[in-house]
């Protein structure tokens, strides 16, 4: 793939290779946004009144106060200035609930601007050939744009087909803008360019059927529009909802604009465009234009156009890195998105959460906050009036009272809750916020007594050969890192005596853990499986891993320091369980995540209950008559192992892009989050202190005391 960057260096690309990136202090939300950082490679500085920094570039958002002082302050010192806009594909949601994932940076002017030229505008009036070496890029990011029907945002629903007249002979939509939009009188136009655009659609046209597309902020009353005055009637239809606007283009025989970035979109579905003001796309030859722009000299294709604007004007964020990316990435999650979103897309009622929880989880439950609510009981959920395409929610293996019944009479699906299995920097149990959690619709997966939606993608999956190669890929990354599910202890190499005995590692488990209760008979107690080890081993040398949460004194099951040495050879309570593993030959476990974490690193693994990763012919299963163990029909692979339990089971989530994100992005953020924690020696802060731990938990708590569900 080409990377996008490639023509116009010259032009606004080498303005990142100064030393300094300024803000004015005036400007101090701008020195705040993290993501602005990503984006330029360095953390820009205040620039300080009468001090010239020499090899600077001040910084300002677009024709906003800081973008004029940011031209202000370069002219006064000679340097350069460069103003910053949001992409024309920037996000899923808008700006008040997400960060840009896409980026121009001008300086020259603003593309919106056609006062003044701008980077992207003498780009487009040059001599350069736009598609060499990137044709076939451009191509495919705009075939993928049409199919998933992305633009600049991306939460609106698609067009409802009854909105549009059956008996229409032609169909023409015309665009509003908001009044006091700065594209507006920025782009030569005025409130009357709208009258003259909507008068020119019904006389163009006296056959067609006219769309007026409000915007969305007109429909929730924060703003007037130029046309919010038309009404219905028999050549005119009014669409004040939020729509896609791909998919209400694609609709549409003729598109008629002022300077609406829409007017691009149908130039990309290939609909004739009008044009009653000098958006950054008109005066190329591509548009029908009511108006002119002498600077404007060169003719330019609608693939011309797409590539100078999403390939070489603006720059990309890769979400998987948090580094500089490329337009694929934006949109492999932009697709990620609306899958995510229409897989549940009636509300999220949760029932029974704590307080605290309701705050860490709510963002994950679904894109649009406003479906996601928080009820007591069943009889709180009852009263919402549920529809089927709601979903009762609850944490664990057993619903709260009354929740079956009330799913049952309702129609509603109900969705047994729990963490994912490469969960977070922290324990769960001291209010850690998790990265990824599980959604499961038939059961859950540490219950095997009965089939879960884990159960069912390793039995019915036809893993692809791209599962299987991210599978391998996950593998290297998660034992070259050491990545497990809390990721706490410190990845040392275990220094235990070299006694020259076969390893053996116990690691110890919450004993009224569901996965216990439900799926262990004869060894159900940590005591039970050292026994059970020794027995197995009589002459190894035996490890016994304390779990962490009982560790931390949050949960139940702390085996006796000498009752564990009389089968143990070694009590490990400071060590990575990974570490563990990477230095014994054989693991035994009961239902422990630390068993697929074995596998993962190619080690012999013992079990004496019926976890997930069990009964599929790569543990050695002591209870062979388990019931799930019947209903698990075929042998799997590692790699399809890893890809149902990684790929296809869990959700992950992004808290600084709030989104949902992949496994490998999340793995990423671990390996991050724990390597900077590491070098301040925050990973022992985490662990230990009980008071500590106890302070972290009331700050967490304070903030659930007034979040709102």
């Amino acid at each position: 793939m080409n990377n996008h960057l490639n023509i116009n260096s010259s032009i606004a690309i080498n303005v990142w290779g100064v030393k300094k990136i300024q803000i004015s202090a005036l400007d101090i939300g701008l020195l705040r946004n993290r993501h602005l950082s990503l984006f330029l490679g360095k953390k820009p500085s205040i620039a300080l009144p009468f001090f010239n920094q020499a090899d600077a570039i001040h910084i300002g958002w677009g024709r906003k106060p800081s973008g004029l002082r940011a031209q202000k302050r370069a002219a006064l010192t000679n340097q350069t200035y460069c103003l910053l806009e949001d992409g024309f594909l920037r996000s899923f949601n808008t700006g008040e609930h997400c960060p840009p994932l896409a980026l121009v940076c001008d300086t020259q002017g603003i593309y919106y601007d056609c006062t003044g030229p701008s980077a992207l505008e003498t780009l487009l009036d040059s001599n350069l050939d736009l598609l060499a070496g990137i044709a076939a890029d451009v191509a495919r990011a705009k075939a993928l744009l049409l199919q998933h029907q992305l633009s600049k945002y991306n939460h609106a629903p698609v067009l409802d087909q009854a909105l549009l007249r059956s008996d229409d002979r032609q169909r023409v939509l015309v665009i509003d803008q908001t009044a006091g939009d700065m594209s507006v009188a920025l782009g030569g136009a005025s409130a009357a360019s709208f009258s003259q655009m909507l008068a020119a659609a019904y006389a163009d046209n006296p056959d067609a059927t006219v769309y007026v597309k409000t915007h969305p902020e007109v429909t929730s009353g924060r703003k007037q529009g130029y046309l919010s005055h038309v009404q219905d009637d028999a050549r005119t239809v009014v669409l004040r909802q939020a729509i896609n606007p791909l998919s209400l283009i694609q609709q549409m025989d003729k598109v008629y604009v002022v300077t609406s970035t829409m007017g691009f979109e149908a130039l990309l579905a290939a609909k004739p465009v009008c044009v009653f003001g000098m958006p950054w796309y008109a005066g190329w030859g591509a548009t029908d234009d009511r108006q002119s722009c002498p600077r404007r000299t060169q003719r330019r294709s609608v693939d011309e156009l797409f590539a100078a604007a999403y390939f070489h004007y603006s720059h990309y964020l890769n979400p998987v890195n948090h580094q500089r990316g490329t337009i694929f990435d934006v949109i492999d999650w932009l697709i990620l998105q609306r899958k995510m979103a229409s897989q549940y897309s009636g509300r999220m009622i949760a029932v029974g959460f704590r307080r605290w929880k309701a705050v860490n989880i709510k963002p994950l439950l679904s894109l649009h906050s406003g479906q996601v609510i928080f009820v007591k009981d069943a009889a709180q959920a009852a009263a919402l009036g549920l529809q089927a395409a709601d979903c009762l929610v609850f944490w664990g293996r057993q619903a709260p009272k009354g929740v079956a019944e009330l799913a049952a009479a309702s129609g509603t699906r109900l969705l047994r809750m729990e963490d994912g299995f490469v969960r977070s920097v922290g324990l769960g149990s001291d209010l850690i916020r998790p990265l990824s959690l599980v959604l499961d619709k038939q059961g859950i997966y540490f219950d095997p007594s009965q089939p879960s939606a884990l159960e069912n993608i390793l039995n019915t999956t036809q893993f692809s050969n791209e599962d299987c190669t991210r599978s391998q890929h996950l593998r290297q990354l998660i034992t070259r890192h050491g990545i497990s599910k809390y990721n706490l202890e410190p990845c040392e190499t275990a220094q235990w005596p070299n006694t020259g005995q076969e390893v053996v590692l116990v690691p110890g488990q919450v004993e009224d853990d569901a996965s216990i209760r439900y799926g262990c008979s004869d060894v159900k107690t940590n005591l039970g499986l050292l026994q059970a080890a020794r027995a197995a081993h009589p002459d190894a040398f035996i490890v016994y891993k304390p779990h962490p949460d009982v560790m931390s004194g949050n949960r139940a099951g702390k085996l006796a320091l000498a009752q564990a040495l009389q089968f143990a050879n070694l009590v490990e309570a400071r060590l990575s369980v990974v570490s563990c593993i990477d230095a014994c030959d054989v693991v035994h476990t009961m239902t422990s995540l630390t068993g697929f974490d074995a596998l993962l690193r190619h080690k012999r693994v013992v079990v004496y209950g019926q976890p997930f990763y069990a009964g599929w012919g790569l543990t050695e299963d002591v209870l062979n008559e388990g019931a799930s163990f019947a209903r698990r029909s075929r042998p799997l692979s590692l790699d399809e192992l890893v890809a149902g339990t990684l790929l296809h089971y869990p959700l992950y989530w992004d808290w600084s892009l709030k989104g949902y994100t992949s496994c490998e992005a999340v793995l990423q953020q671990i390996i991050k989050t724990r390597n900077t924690l590491e070098k301040q020696n925050g990973l022992e802060k985490l662990r230990v202190g009980f008071m500590r731990r106890q302070l972290r938990k009331l700050n967490i708590l304070a903030k659930a005391w007034i979040f709102k569900s």
